[in-house]
């Protein structure tokens, strides 16, 4: 199967975007901490000396987020050592999808060879806290000195691309960072797989 009937059969099963309560771009972000595959808690905070925090919320299971794996391996592997950080929340708990568990995010990280932590957000108060709606769905954060304390800021926000077409959004957006420009495209549509939140978390 290739990519564009991929991305067809989920627009067609209705795993898209909507409307969203959360952060937007200029909010401050929440602060996490989540335990990895790596068997590490991770929390923002300690990556606040990075130029930026990439925060992609996705899965194991949706077409969508199963798409962008390589680019996000790609990213991860040219920015990281430019001192941005990639982190990957999954919000999705087990006993809503059992594909994206936590044995299984360990065999899917292994396989792709992730350069970054990969969280489980399993009682989905971060993907709430951030307004997560789709897999993949992105945030950067960045980190500056307002009033003595360092605050973390959204400075982008939604996809990672525009359908694996130009403009390519997370990548301009870091550059930009790193280049101390104005991002363009602070905020995008993003579009994938419904973030499969337990009824009553709504």
């Amino acid at each position: 199967m290739n990519r564009r009937t991929i991305l067809v059969a989920a627009l067609l099963a209705g795993l898209m975007t909507g409307a969203h309560a959360g952060v937007d771009p200029g909010d401050m972000a929440p602060e996490f901490e989540l335990f990895g595959v790596d068997y590490r808690y991770h929390s923002l905070a300690q990556y606040a000396d990075n130029e930026a925090i990439v925060v992609v919320f996705t899965c194991n299971h949706c077409p969508y987020a199963v798409d962008y794996e390589d680019k996000l391996v790609a990213l991860g592997n040219r920015y990281q050592p430019r001192g941005i950080q990639f982190l990957a929340v999954n919000p999705n708990p087990a006993d809503m999808v059992p594909a994206d568990g936590f044995p299984q995010m360990q065999v899917r990280a292994e396989e792709k060879g992730f350069p970054f932590p990969y969280l489980y957000d399993e009682t989905q108060q971060v993907a709430r806290a951030y307004g997560a709606t789709v897999t993949p769905h992105i945030f950067v954060v960045r980190y500056t000195m307002e009033d003595g304390a360092n605050v973390p800021r959204v400075v982008y926000e939604g996809a990672i691309d525009n359908r694996h077409e130009d403009p390519d959004y997370l990548a301009d957006a870091l550059e930009a960072i790193l280049a101390g420009r104005e991002i363009e495209h602070v905020k995008t549509a993003q579009f994938g797989c419904t973030v499969k939140y337990r009824p009553d978390n709504h």
